[in-house]
């Protein structure tokens, strides 16, 4: 009961900012484009940075979590696509929230709730990889036009590469940089959930189906994909328990930042990551339980 308790204690405030969103959304239209082209350009670089450069975080040591994390990100993405093509949905709007989840605002406080501040870091070094993976290979499946050029210039993977720099180096940003750094990056998540909030007044009842096939399919590829995971690669048993927790997250709220710079079906995307992250009260336990075994 405990550990349900505390799986709710976490999805139920990214729900209640999802829901004031979608308030905010019906009774003032915003354009929410300017503070998307912010989160993605701006707030996200921050918090990846933020986290990347921590003292506190011994990135060098956590490389058999980054292998998992490509294997689970890749496996996802590869075990959802004939339920794309099965339900009749595009894979380009289907199969990017199976590939890349919440590991962020959802898997780092489970993280920390299940192997404590070692375990954080096991986080960080999954959702470090999997960030990469979504600025990289996201957008050529999000969008067949995706241009190189503009991925090379994106602040997002310059962030990740500059903060897996110096994070691996041992170096340490000044906390009098480092602090307003983390602040300007803490401020993503809620921004990233208000604009989901808002973005859901434009979804279609029939796409609620869709969602639903969803909530069911990307834990169930993500936990296969972690087997794999494991029997592939050496790991602890706690890196095993933390990449079968990764594999068991709902899909990531930037995906629909993603689908909404490339117009490709953001109300869908939006829908897949609100009822996956509902579903989450039910699926994270399963993967908790193959985590703590």
């Amino acid at each position: 009961m405990n550990t349900a308790l505390r799986i709710a204690e976490i999805v139920l405030p990214v729900l209640l900012i999802i829901v004031l969103g979608y308030a905010l959304g019906r009774t003032w239209k915003p354009d929410m484009r300017v503070m998307n082209r912010f989160n993605l350009d701006v707030f996200g670089p921050f918090l990846v940075l933020a986290y990347l450069s921590d003292k506190s975080v011994d990135l060098l040591s956590l490389w058999p979590l980054a292998a998992a994390s490509i294997v689970v990100v890749i496996g996802s993405g590869l075990l959802a696509w004939p339920f794309a093509k099965l339900s009749g949905e595009s894979p380009r709007t289907f199969v990017p929230p199976m590939m890349f989840n919440n590991c962020g605002n959802m898997g780092l406080p489970l993280a920390l709730f299940a192997f404590g501040p070692a375990g954080v870091a096991g986080m960080v070094a999954l959702f470090t990889t999997s960030n990469l993976l979504h600025f990289t290979i996201g957008p050529f499946i999000v969008h067949r036009h995706a241009e190189i050029k503009l991925l090379i210039k994106s602040p997002m993977i310059w962030a990740t590469v500059i903060g897996g720099a110096i994070g691996i180096a041992g170096l340490h940003i000044p906390d009098v940089i480092h602090k307003p750094m983390k602040m300007i990056g803490d401020s993503a998540i809620p921004l990233m959930l208000l604009s989901l909030g808002v973005r859901m007044n434009e979804v279609k009842r029939e796409d609620f189906s869709m969602s639903l096939l969803a909530a069911a399919v990307c834990p169930i590829v993500g936990l296969i994909a972690a087997c794999i995971a494991t029997y592939l690669i050496p790991m602890t048993k706690e890196q095993i328990g933390l990449t079968y927790l990764f594999g068991a997250l709902p899909p990531a709220v930037l995906n629909f930042l993603v689908a909404d710079y490339y117009k490709q079906e953001p109300a869908k995307v939006a829908s897949i990551v609100l009822v996956g992250n509902i579903a989450s009260v039910v699926f994270v336990p399963l993967g908790l339980l193959f985590a703590l075994r």
